[in-house]
């Protein structure tokens, strides 16, 4: 019961980050359906569906580190909060700002905390590092996206 609610906690905060950075950029995520888009651009309804499943993982596998209760749980955990925070970041400064460049940047550095995250995760638990490998790849994705995305709209 009490690992079940550890599970639940850490998936809530994915989630209600993910859910958060939305409702923030909903009025500009019009812009979607009017920019020039690469080739392999999923429709529109994909979105929701992969980044829940994505910030579930991203629960699941801070969960999973807790529980471990490894020395260097906090500095994992510390990095876990920080690549949250510049996802959340990501989709203001790509819906909102429409600061296609600065977004591609700014999934650059997103890229590189996952990848620093699973490292560190691997170390202590490998399951919860081997979580975020969807992430990544989708992130990698998304870069292509966003840089496409610049390219062809400027």
């Amino acid at each position: 019961m009490k690992n079940r609610n550890i599970y639940i906690f850490f998936s809530a905060i994915a989630l209600l980050t993910g859910a958060i950075s939305a409702l923030l950029t909903s009025s500009n995520m019009n812009i979607y359906s009017t920019i020039v888009q690469p080739p392999f651009t999923p429709p529109s309804v994909v979105f929701p569906v992969v980044w829940t499943i994505l910030f579930t993982l991203m629960g699941i596998s801070a969960a999973r580190i807790y529980i471990a209760a490894n020395k260097k749980w906090h500095t994992s955990l510390t990095l876990w909060a920080v690549q949250l925070a510049v996802n959340f970041l990501w989709s203001i400064i790509f819906f909102n700002f429409q600061a296609y460049l600065f977004a591609f940047i700014w999934l650059l550095i997103l890229w590189s905390v996952i990848l620093a995250m699973i490292v560190l995760f691997y170390n202590q638990e490998k399951i919860a590092a081997y979580l975020q490998i969807p992430y990544l790849i989708w992130v990698t994705f998304a870069g292509y996206l966003t840089l496409s995305i610049y390219l062809l709209n400027n």
